[in-house]
Order: C-alpha cells, then structure tokens, then sequence
C-alpha cells in the first residue's frame, strides 16, 4: 500500500504496472482510474474483479479510497462532486499523471463522479466505464433516505466494540467509518446539494462510454437516457439475474466486457492527435 500527499489530504492509493504484452507498446494509452461507491466501498472492491486482470492485460492501473473511505484522511467536509473531481485530478498530478490520458471506471456513486469528470475535463478523460450508475434525481432522494437511517442507527452505538469482542475486526472497522462518514462530516448534506444530469450533460461527453447494470436495477431507465443522448457511441451491458450489485459477477462476463472497452479506448487513443501532446 502507499499513501500520498494531494492537496491537503493524505490519499491511500494503490498502482498496479501494466503487466501484458499490449498496454507498455501503446503510446497515449490511457492510465486506467477506479473510483468506488460510497460510505462502506473502498478501493478494494476492485482490485480482484477488474484492477488485477486490466494490469495483467497490459493496462497502467491506479485505485484511491476517496476522501473520508477506507484509509485516506476524513475531513469533516468536501463531499461533495466538485470537490471529489478536484481530488481525483490533484492526486493524478501528484502521482506524475497530471498529463496522461485516464479512462475512469466507476461503480455506483463513483459512476456519478467519473461523468462529472469525464464533463470537467473532457481533454483528459479518454473513457468512462460506469457500472450501476445512479444518474437521477430519485435515486438522490432515496440516497438520502437511506443514509439518513443509517446515521440515526449508528449514532452513539456501541456496535463497533461489541464486533471487536467478537474478533470480527473488518466488519467493526467498517462499521466505525460509516459512522464518522455519516455523523461527523458534511457527507449526507454534500450528497443533498448535488447536482443531476440533464440530457444537455450527456450531449457533451467527448469519449466512449460502457455502461454495465444489473437485470433488477433500478438504474436501467437512467442508463438508456444517457445512451440516448450522448454524442459518441455508448454500449450498455445488461448483467442477468443481478441488482446494485455487478462486482460480485463471477462468471467472467463483467470482466471480458470491460476489458474489451479498455482495449478499445486505449487504441482509440493511442490513435489520437492528442496522444502524443499530452504525454510530453
């Protein structure tokens, strides 16, 4: 593991170097970013799925906690889109990558902020990988709901120490970050004051898009929308007998359908006038 100053925050990251034959030879190719969901996620839900066999496909890899998860610093403010986009680009200069290409890979609410990005900084954003997106404004409410629960749930509780004498550490470790994340940072109010897309937003993505959700999600109809209106082709894959819930596919269809659009964004790229510009 690694941690790394970016800003004023100490970020834990991890890099994977791309190990197949493909990804060193290809000039331009984009550097592969994870970003996580929220409260309970951290960069670790990635790295056997997808982090591992896109390093191991020739891809340059990078995942981070973001700001208040897992293991890098908790604030008490910050969360909301604008800020996470601003760390995610800080942190990528400071690890020397302030000038490559990025595709972003993002699952739920990382989804929302690899669009955001992917709207910020459509110069370095190469290409988007969203699985379960929520791009509404229902799902903001329902959000809400839930982790307004949760809150009021894990106020004052002493179930962190009741699993630490239980010997069941990760899950007392968890639980405590959900708490500190939902009592005591601006979290659910950042969450409250985010801003939705519109049909205008996905009018101005500038790189292809994948979009992978579950046959029971409730983030089908949102993920349609954006096909629709998004200028560049975008591919939806619809995973069977799943819900939120695509990273815990096992049969290898999530894997081959993201490592075929890394593979063909990175192509795309290396293919790019800009390519070379931006790597100097």
């Amino acid at each position: 593991m690694a941690f790394v100053r970016a800003g004023s925050l100490r970020f834990h990251v991890q890099r994977l170097p791309a190990t197949g034959s493909t990804g060193p030879g290809r000039p331009g190719a984009p550097v592969v970013v994870f970003l996580h969901g929220l409260v309970v996620d951290n960069l670790s839900s990635f790295y056997c799925p997808l982090a591992l066999p896109a390093a191991r496909a020739g891809h340059e890899t990078v995942l981070y906690d973001l700001r208040g998860h897992g293991r890098t610093e908790r604030p008490p403010t910050g969360y909301d889109t604008r800020t996470a986009v601003r760390d995610l680009f800080t942190l990528l200069g400071a690890l020397g990558l302030a000038r490559r290409p990025i595709h972003l890979v993002g699952n739920s609410y990382g989804g929302t902020l690899a669009l955001h990005a992917a709207l910020t900084r459509p110069d370095l954003v190469a290409g988007l990988t969203l699985l379960e997106p929520p791009l509404s404004g229902a799902w903001v409410e329902n959000m809400l709901d839930t982790l307004s629960a949760a809150a009021l749930s894990l106020e004052d509780t002493p179930v962190p120490a009741e699993l630490l004498t239980l010997r069941l550490r990760k899950a007392a470790n968890l639980t405590a970050i959900a708490d500190e994340l939902l009592n005591r940072t601006s979290l659910i109010d950042d969450i409250a004051g985010s801003r939705t897309f519109t049909p205008a937003d996905y009018g101005r993505l500038r790189c292809p898009v994948l979009i992978v959700c579950g046959e029971h999600s409730e983030l089908v109809p949102g993920a349609r929308e954006l096909a629709r209106h998004a200028p560049r082709p975008t591919s939806i894959e619809i995973l069977p007998g799943l819900g939120h819930d695509v990273l815990k596919e096992t049969s290898g269809t999530l894997r081959k359908a993201v490592l075929a659009h890394l593979d063909a964004t990175a192509d795309l790229a290396a293919r790019s006038p800009r390519a070379g510009a931006l790597i100097r």
